[in-house]
């Protein structure tokens, strides 16, 4: 039996939404072609749309499997998949396939396009499987608190959110792999967007959201991959940190929650330094000590303590702007 779901098997709905911009500026692109197929069909296109003065298309409502397979683990996949083309005049065509549609979800999907050039065409992004369904290297275990030296390009007297994340897109072993200058919410809604389902509660998207946030600022205040001579800020392996994927698409329910709380951090008394917040799937790897993915869908909201090991505090880092979201611990 086949473990994914045609469009015509489809028995549940999400949403997409495509936005495309200029990769040179970031200007939205007016008047752009869009055209949508599924990844594991025959290539027909099932629907064409055009973006508006904000660079969007309209919102469409795609086939899904059914809501309950996000909500266990194992088979069948719960997503579709579909391919999606962009040509827009003055600009090299654009095509991303894997685009990942979730029952009960709204996707958005950013599609930056190349003015024309006499360089190669634009490469095909390919999206993965996602983490709790595709099957990915567990974390090598580290201290979730880290030594701190002042020999750093940067000494921080206190935690401070960052502009910018540098994510190597590799192994630590992968020096050829290209780095990325990521916003700093946007490289935390790409990381929540590939490793759990934003159709989960809210709750337990706020958890997961959490964990990802403090380990992502574990590795800014403590300089750890700059400090063993290398020039990011942290990789896309999941054996070292978290699984970003370039090009990928992102969904409303998990970009709400990180706008809301994109400052907090997770850390414990007296200790200055966000916790390094390691975590597994909990189902198919198991972490006892950790904080597990589908531990946090499991409790959440009946009992929020559980979820992380320890019972650590919620801190605000400094930012621009952001507050703390309170849960109880």
């Amino acid at each position: 039996m086949s473990l994914k779901i045609t469009q015509n098997d489809a028995v549940d709905s999400g949403r997409l939404m495509i936005t495309v911009h200029s990769s040179l500026n970031s200007f939205p692109i007016n008047g752009a072609s869009v055209s949508i197929s599924p990844r594991d069909g025959d290539g027909k296109v099932i629907e064409r749309l055009t973006t508006d003065t904000s660079g969007q298309t309209e919102e469409i409502t795609l086939g899904t499997p059914p809501l309950e397979y996000s909500m266990e683990p194992g088979e069948p996949r719960p997503y579709s998949e579909f391919t999606i083309s962009v040509t827009a005049p003055g600009y090299e065509p654009q095509v991303v396939e894997g685009t990942e549609i979730l029952p009960g979800a709204e996707a958005i999907q950013d599609i930056r396009l190349r003015p024309l050039s006499s360089q190669e065409p634009s490469p095909v992004i390919e999206i993965p499987e996602h983490t709790l369904y595709g099957d990915y290297p567990p974390k090598i275990a580290e201290a979730e608190v880290k030594p701190v030296t002042e020999t750093g390009n940067i000494v921080l007297s206190r935690v401070v959110v960052p502009e910018t994340i540098v994510v190597h897109d590799g192994s630590l072993t992968n020096s050829s792999a290209p780095d990325y200058y990521v916003p700093y919410k946007d490289y935390i809604k790409n990381v929540a967007s590939s490793e759990i389902y934003a159709n989960w509660p809210e709750a337990a998207i706020v958890a997961n959201v959490l964990a990802i946030m403090s380990f992502t600022l574990n590795r800014v205040y403590t300089e750890w991959y700059r400090n063993k001579g290398y020039d990011f800020t942290i990789t896309s392996s999941t054996a070292y940190d978290h699984k970003w994927i370039y090009g990928r698409n992102i969904y409303e329910s998990i970009s709400v929650v990180v706008d809301d709380i994109f400052s907090d951090y997770l850390s414990r008394p007296d200790v200055k330094q966000p916790i390094l917040t390691q975590y597994c799937d909990g189902r198919k790897v198991s972490c006892p000590n950790w904080m597990a993915l589908w531990r946090g869908y499991d409790i959440f909201p009946a009992d929020p303590a559980r979820i992380f090991p320890g019972d650590p505090h919620l801190i605000p880092a400094l930012a621009l702007s952001g507050h703390v979201h309170q849960i109880p611990f």
